[in-house]
């Protein structure tokens, strides 16, 4: 079951509770008005009336169809207790008490038993047995049409709520969908165009500054200057290309330390962070903190990221799973994916993609790769890398 039908059927049952219980108590107000039933039948009435507030409080909280049965059963032994013993002449708070339970206490039942074919069979035996039961105690007391008007409408009004919430809550709750799906993509995109204006700041400050110098042949820059400007730049894009955004300490310097390791953990997350944002959710599994040397951690990330670029792209899903292991020798990634998968066979020399970015890529730092797919059935690549 759904949440958008689980949540139709709490508010139904609640519904249902509130409408119960309240013409319950209007039924139980009649009755108390001197002079309308002796004291002896009033005390009797207590246990069915008693019984019928159980069922309808507990209709409210479970769908359970035995607080249902109870709750009729119990409303038609009120019924019957107070039309028996009621006077001869009388005043009408005997009526207004039993058409209170038989056409609205009673029908509240309606309101519960409109969402499948059982209980609207169930819904239509209950109806039957409350009108049949109600015209042959009532008749002594007043004509048959004025029992049936109320009886019929008071069902027949149940129904059409039930059913009216039955189909508006779905409606409303699809639309709400709809309008957080509308939102996220314009979160979306705004973050895209943040990223992009950022990244065109980023570059701009950096390596457009070294290219225009070199432009100009370094006038008034010294070689020494200009090589270790470039290496910076270098630096930059290679954080750009594993999904980092270098944090900028001034104008035009950014936090781009050269480690001789990289502290593994960390940087999964900018990858995570990076396809994220794409709408490819990531979720890592395994051993978060591992040392690598940077060539090999390159390879690494960046044949992880073309894994995963491949699953956004093709797979037809929006979800992805890594898991990282690693022993003495070696650190794995195990990419998952439950989309359509392919024929292996078809991923040929021309398959540049997998070929060259994520085989040959991990080949040069002694690493391997495996692939395992079929139509229908996902796909799973394992990349390995020395430590």
């Amino acid at each position: 079951m759904d949440l958008f039908t689980r949540e139709r059927d709490r508010l139904l049952g609640q519904v249902a509770r509130v409408y119960g219980l309240t013409f319950t108590l209007v039924s139980m107000l009649c009755l108390v008005v001197p002079g309308t039933l002796p004291s002896t039948t009033l005390l009797i009435a207590v246990v069915p009336y008693a019984l019928l507030i159980l069922a309808q409080w507990r209709t409210g909280a479970s769908r359970n169809l035995v607080w249902v049965v109870l709750g009729v059963v119990a409303g038609l032994g009120a019924i019957a207790v107070i039309t028996t013993a009621a006077p001869a002449r009388d005043g009408g708070g005997v009526m207004a008490a039993v058409l209170s339970l038989c056409g609205a206490s009673l029908a509240s039942v309606a309101l519960v038993l409109t969402s499948s074919v059982g209980r609207v069979m169930l819904l239509g035996a209950s109806f039957a047995l409350v009108s049949a039961v109600t015209l042959f105690l009532t008749v002594p007391l007043q004509p048959l049409i004025r029992t049936v008007g109320p009886l019929v409408m008071g069902w027949a009004l149940t129904v059409f709520i039930s059913i009216w919430v039955g189909a508006a809550v779905p409606q409303v709750a699809r639309r709400i969908a709809s309008i957080g799906r509308a939102h996220r993509a314009e979160r979306q995109a705004s973050e895209t165009e943040a990223q992009r204006r950022q990244g065109a700041r980023l570059l701009h400050d950096t390596v457009l500054a070294t290219l225009t110098l070199l432009a100009h042949s370094g006038v008034g820059v010294s070689a020494d200057a200009l090589r270790e400007q470039a290496a910076g730049d270098a630096r930059l894009l290679r954080q750009l290309r594993l999904g980092s955004t270098p944090t900028p300490t001034a104008s035009g310097g950014y936090n781009l330390t050269p480690v001789a390791t990289t502290e593994l953990g960390t940087t999964l997350e900018s990858v995570k962070g990076r396809f994220g944002r794409m709408g490819l959710e990531v979720t890592w599994h395994g051993s978060g903190q591992l040392l690598l040397p940077s060539h090999v951690l390159d390879a690494f990330l960046l044949a992880l990221a073309e894994c995963l670029e491949n699953v956004r792209r093709h797979s037809g899903v929006t979800q992805a799973h890594v898991t990282i292991t690693e022993d003495e020798s070696s650190v794995k990634a195990m990419i998952t994916d439950q989309g359509v998968g392919f024929d292996i066979a078809d991923v040929g020399e021309a398959k540049l993609g997998f070929k060259e970015s994520v085989v040959a890529r991990l080949k040069d730092v002694g690493g391997n790769a495996r692939l395992f797919s079929a139509p229908g059935m996902g796909t799973t690549v394992v990349l390995e890398v020395p430590r």
